[in-house]
């Protein structure tokens, strides 16, 4: 699956074309993750990202359309298509089972996720509490389209960083930390973290942040917020985190290993 994608630099056609190819690939294996992109990169790379849950909603519900091989005419603010649908010279020509998956953040693109989405990738730098508010916002939007909250998957990043050393392992995820705050306004928002440490953290960051940089902003960084904010520390510390996760709405933790002993985290996390 794609963890994510954004919907702003590919057109309708080619993204949907992409994803029937990778289904070619791997018949009912693929996950269609996209998300609303962030700014200042977007802004960087020339996209003006105006209304951005408008823009979701015509490209998913485009997308399952296309996917389900209908020929497809559409004309909304953002998507502009008439008569098209996708080209199969070679190879299946049934609709297509590519669940599409929503990395949503805000309020609105949450509610949107549950009443078009077949499920949220809940966020990561997050702390567990903050998928209650997710949940209701999922209910919300399911229940305009006749679902319930239990109709929409939800999968959730983790950072994790584990180590037998517990202070190798923080220090790890704080490197990660100090430059997930600064270039990405968004997870900052949604981690409840303090404006000024974020501020003071952009203020010593460059675009794009050095080593240097990082290793003289780190120390902004509080062993609570890590903590927090994602599952670090020695093996039984990162499982009892990502416990907190699962019995606060995630249905399966993606972890995003950020350093430390890659091994250790897959043997700690393996099931027999």
């Amino acid at each position: 699956g794609s963890g994510v994608i954004n919907n702003w630099t590919r057109n309708i056609g080619l993204l949907a074309a992409t994803f029937l190819t990778l289904d070619d690939l791997a018949p009912n294996r693929i996950i269609c993750g996209i998300g609303a992109w962030w700014d200042p990169l977007a802004k960087n790379v020339g996209i003006t990202r105006s209304k951005p849950v408008m823009a979701m909603k015509e490209i998913v519900l485009t997308m399952k359309r296309l996917l389900n091989m209908e020929r497809v005419t559409f004309h909304g603010e953002f998507v502009h298509v008439d008569g098209i649908e996708l080209d199969v010279v070679h190879g299946r020509r049934e609709p297509r089972n590519v669940p599409v998956m929503i990395g949503a953040t805000g309020d609105q693109m949450m509610e949107l996720t549950g009443e078009i989405a077949d499920g949220a990738v809940l966020n990561y730098c997050v702390p567990p509490d903050y998928n209650h508010k997710a949940l209701e916002l999922l209910d919300k939007g399911a229940k305009k389209s006749g679902r319930t909250l239990d109709d929409i998957d939800r999968p959730q990043l983790v950072v994790c960083s584990v180590d037998y050393d517990h202070d190798k392992a923080i220090d790890t995820t704080r490197e990660l930390l100090t430059q997930y705050l600064a270039q990405q306004p968004h997870i900052a928002k949604a981690s409840g973290v303090s404006s000024d440490v974020v501020a003071e953290i952009q203020s010593i960051l460059g675009w794009p942040a050095t080593r240097e940089q990082i290793k003289q902003a780190k120390h902004l960084v509080p062993e609570e917020l890590i903590l927090r904010i994602s599952a670090s520390g020695t093996p039984e510390e990162a499982r009892k985190k990502v416990n907190e996760y699962r019995k606060n709405g995630c249905t399966c933790p993606i972890l995003y290993p950020v350093g430390g002993d890659v091994k250790l985290l897959v043997d700690t996390f393996a099931q027999k």
